[in-house]
């Protein structure tokens, strides 16, 4: 079960635990502030779409909430984890760094980099910090480089483009807000799941629907596959579908 942020005592005002509850649940001004995460899925819940192929995932939300072409595994592997979400601005990733630290074990850094596509906002060195902290993974839609030296670290990266510039960390930017990413809405506490042929994204509240729906769909793909090795190769609902559009 996931943990909830509440404490339950009161450290030292000094202490780095306290420094942290007052980060989590500060308010600053539209366009630059930290928002606390939302309660997320039940963990073992969430491992389990781990088991399916994201076309599997997309297929049964009716094709929908997966991100574009763009979006590609940079490093080969794959993730599953509950979304932090990051609005940046173009050529700054100030708020990605912030994001790493207060993003729990597991999850997914998502960001929006509002359409840059040639300031890496993640390298190298912020990989050791988020393989230190067993995050989950990265999803940007914008450019991120160093992709060697994440792939060699075992970290799952996924971006639109691969880049050698680099990035300010001025600011502003958002944690924790709705973004857009490959063209689809990411909402912070959502399950981010990536894989070789891209990613999807499965709103939180639908989680255990989804679930539900992807296992049925697996189960009737089993069984196409065992009909055709008996023997029935193509379906028969193709010709019905021609004989009613007067094809044949």
């Amino acid at each position: 079960m996931r943990l909830k942020r509440r404490l339950l005592y009161t450290p030292a005002p000094g202490s780095a635990f306290r420094r942290r509850e007052m980060m989590m649940t500060q308010r600053g001004r539209i366009g630059f502030r930290i928002l606390e995460a939302p309660a997320g899925p039940d963990s073992d819940l969430v491992s389990k779409f781990s088991d399916f192929a994201t076309p599997n995932l997309a297929d049964a939300m009716g094709r929908f909430h997966f991100m574009d072409s763009g979006i590609q595994s940079r490093t080969g592997l794959s993730l599953c984890g509950v979304a932090v979400t990051v609005m940046t601005r173009p050529a700054d990733n100030l708020m990605v760094h912030k994001a790493m630290e207060i993003a729990r074990s597991g999850d997914v850094i998502v960001v929006n980099t509002n359409g840059n596509t040639t300031s890496a906002v993640f390298g190298e060195l912020m990989g050791h910090s988020a393989v230190a902290t067993g995050l989950g993974g990265l999803v940007v839609d914008g450019a991120i480089r160093d992709v060697e030296a994440l792939s060699t670290l075992k970290f799952p990266a996924f971006s639109r483009t691969v880049s050698a510039g680099g990035c300010d960390k001025d600011g502003p930017g958002e944690i924790n807000v709705p973004v857009v990413c490959g063209q689809t809405v990411v909402m912070p506490g959502d399950i981010v799941v990536g894989d070789a042929e891209g990613v999807v994204v499965i709103p939180r509240k639908d989680a255990e629907e989804v679930l539900s729906l992807v296992a049925a769909l697996k189960d009737r793909e089993t069984k196409r596959i065992e009909e055709i090795a008996g023997g029935k190769i193509f379906k028969s609902e193709i010709d019905d579908t021609l004989r009613a559009k007067g094809v044949i």
